[in-house]
C-alpha cells in the first residue's frame, strides 16, 4: 500500500532590513524544515505575499519607508492574508510599541536579540493553526461546491446560486454595505439553501401542495445549514444569512419568528431576492412569472409588512434598470482572495 505523501513544508517570510538579523532568523527556522524567503522592504514583502503565500511572517517593525505595524495593517485588512499569522520582531519591549502592534493585528511578538528556542515555539503554534484554518476554509469551499450540486437535483434550478449571488450582492452595494457584508451576501446566495441536503427529492420535486409534515421538514433546511456551518470560522458572517432569510418583518417567518430590525439586513436581502428568483424561474409547483409581476409579488410583501420598502424598493430599481444580470461576482471572489 503507498504511503500518504509528506505534508508541504511550512512557508516562512522573513522582513528585515538587517540581513544578518534576517538570515539568523531564516537558519533557526530552516533547521525545523520550513521553507524560507528573505526581503528587506515592504514592496518586496507584498510581492512575495502575492506571489507565494506563506503560512507564518516573521516582521521587523523598523523598516525604511513603510514600518512593519503599517505592513501588518495592510496584511490584516486584506481578505485573502488576513488570516496570516504575523509576528513582530523589534528591538522594543516597551508597552507602547506592543499595543501598537496589537492594534496593527499582530499575532505574537519577538524581542532581540531573538531566542532561538523561544522563536521555534512560536512559530511552531502559529503555523499549526494556520494549517487548522486552512483546512476550515477547504470544508467551507467544499460546501460552496456541493451547494451548486444541490440545486440541480429537481432539475429546474440550474444557475439559482449563481443568481442568488449576483442579485444579493447587487443590492448590497446599491446600499452601501461594506465589503465584509457584501462577500457575506455573495457566499449566501450559495449556502442559503445548503441545508436542503436533508430534504428528500420526494418533497424538493412535489409538484402540489406539501402536506404539513412536509412543510415542516421543508423548513428544517435553515436550522439544518446553520448547524452544517457552525463549526467553520469562514462561514460565521453566512449563518445568520442560511438561519434567518425565511424570516419576515412581521415574525410571521421561520424558523425563529424574529420580527423587524432582528432580522439581519443580509438576511433579508437574500429573502427579498430568493422570492424574485423563485417566482421568475419554472418550477415544478409553478410556472414562470414575468418580471413586472415578480415586483407585484415583493410589492404586496412590503404592503402584508414582510420586507423592508426601502430593501424592495432599491432592488426594483436594480431590476428595471437592466442591470441586475450585468453585475460581475468577480469583483466579490477578488475581494475576497478566491
Amino acid at each position: 500500500m503507498n504511503s500518504a505523501p509528506p505534508p508541504t513544508p511550512a512557508r516562512t517570510l522573513v522582513v528585515d532590513d538587517d540581513l544578518a538579523v534576517a538570515s539568523l532568523l531564516a537558519r533557526i527556522v530552516a533547521k525545523e524544515g520550513y521553507d524560507v524567503e528573505i526581503v528587506c522592504d515592504a514592496d518586496a514583502a507584498f510581492a512575495a505575499v502575492s506571489r507565494n503565500a506563506p503560512d507564518v511572517v516573521l516582521l521587523d517593525v523598523v523598516l525604511p519607508g513603510v514600518s512593519g505595524f503599517e505592513i501588518c495593517r495592510r496584511l490584516k485588512q486584506e481578505p485573502r492574508t488576513r488570516l496570516t499569522p504575523v509576528v513582530l520582531v523589534t528591538g522594543f519591549a516597551d508597552r507602547d510599541r506592543r499595543i501598537e502592534g496589537r492594534a496593527a493585528g499582530a499575532d505574537d511578538f519577538l524581542t532581540k536579540p531573538v531566542d532561538a528556542d523561544e522563536l521555534l515555539a512560536r512559530v511552531r503554534s502559529l503555523v499549526r493553526i494556520k494549517r487548522y484554518t486552512d483546512d476550515l476554509d477547504s470544508a467551507a469551499s467544499i460546501l460552496m461546491s456541493l451547494a451548486v450540486l444541490i440545486e440541480a437535483r429537481d432539475g429546474n434550478t440550474e444557475g439559482h446560486c449563481h443568481r442568488m449571488a449576483n442579485y444579493a450582492t447587487a443590492l448590497g452595494r446599491r446600499i452601501g454595505l461594506d465589503d465584509e457584508d457584501v462577500s457575506a451576501l455573495h457566499r449566501g446566495g450559495f449556502l442559503h439553501d445548503i441545508g436542503m441536503l436533508v430534504i428528500p427529492d420526494s418533497i424538493l420535486r412535489k409538484s402540489g401542495s406539501l402536506a404539513p409534515d412536509e412543510y415542516e421538514l421543508m423548513k428544517s433546511h435553515t436550522v439544518v445549514g446553520d448547524s452544517l456551518c457552525r463549526s467553520l470560522r469562514s462561514l460565521q458572517a453566512v449563518r445568520p444569512i442560511i438561519r434567518w432569510h425565511h424570516e419576515r418583518l412581521d415574525g410571521s417567518g421561520y424558523p425563529d419568528g424574529l420580527r423587524g430590525d432582528a432580522i439581519p439586513v443580509v438576511a433579508q436581502i437574500i429573502g427579498i431576492v430568493d422570492v424574485y428568483d423563485a417566482v421568475t424561474t419554472q418550477r415544478p409547483y409553478q410556472r414562470a412569472h414575468s418580471i413586472e409581476q415578480a415586483i407585484e409579488i415583493l410589492e404586496e410583501h412590503v404592503r402584508r409588512n414582510w420586507r423592508r420598502r426601502d430593501l424592495v424598493q432599491q432592488f426594483v430599481s436594480i431590476v428595471r434598470s437592466g442591470t441586475l444580470d450585468r453585475f460581475d461576482e468577480r469583483q466579490v471572489e477578488a475581494r475576497e482572495g478566491q
